[in-house]
């Protein structure tokens, strides 16, 4: 589970670092650490309220999605998946999506707020969710795309992205690994 899902992300970084160079597309238009770590803050607490938000909007679709990443977390442990490796795959996922989406299909897809909309969708789809009571997840995911890709058009930088996907991606593994050494000692 673990490689395969490594696999699917090198790839998937691989095929957007190439894009990227062979259509001249940058991943950081002019370095700017403040203006990058302002959003990355921004990017990352916009998608914690986003959560939060969804799970008083929609508290029954949000607990079915809960219970999809409760059974990912079972798969994970199950597997024998560290926490490093956890953090290891929110890192490869962080950056190969943002590179991939943003950086290359984004551009690709005329760039401007038609891009950051076509991306969205496109990463939506790359998110399915087996389980349709789980539907606002489908609806985050999108959400959370349109976010990702404002960032990088606002700031012309994939950094505030790659941060704020690897963090919020960090906190979800590691809570998921949590929450069944939680169980284990009740």
């Amino acid at each position: 589970m673990f490689r395969f899902f490594m696999l699917l992300q090198i790839g998937l970084l691989l095929v957007g670092l190439v894009w990227m160079a062979l259509a001249g597309y940058v991943a950081i238009e002019s370095p700017d650490p403040l203006r990058d770590g302002l959003a990355f803050l921004g990017l990352y607490f916009a998608l914690m309220g986003l959560e939060f938000l969804f799970s008083r909007l929609f508290p029954q679709s949000f607990r079915a999605a809960e219970a999809l990443h409760g059974q990912l977390g079972a798969a994970m442990r199950s597997q024998g998946i560290s926490y490093h490796q956890a953090l290891l795959l929110a890192l490869a996922s962080g950056l190969a999506e943002e590179v991939f989406f943003r950086g290359a299909l984004q551009n690709a897809l005329l760039g401007g707020w038609l891009g950051v909309l076509l991306q969205a969708l496109v990463f939506t789809l790359f998110h399915p969710v087996p389980d349709r009571k789980a539907w606002a997840y489908t609806l985050f995911i999108f959400c959370g795309g349109l976010m990702f890709g404002t960032a990088y058009l606002l700031t012309g930088s994939l950094v505030p992205g790659i941060l704020a996907h690897y963090l919020h991606n960090a906190r979800g593994f590691y809570q998921l690994l949590e929450q069944g050494e939680h169980e284990r000692a009740l």
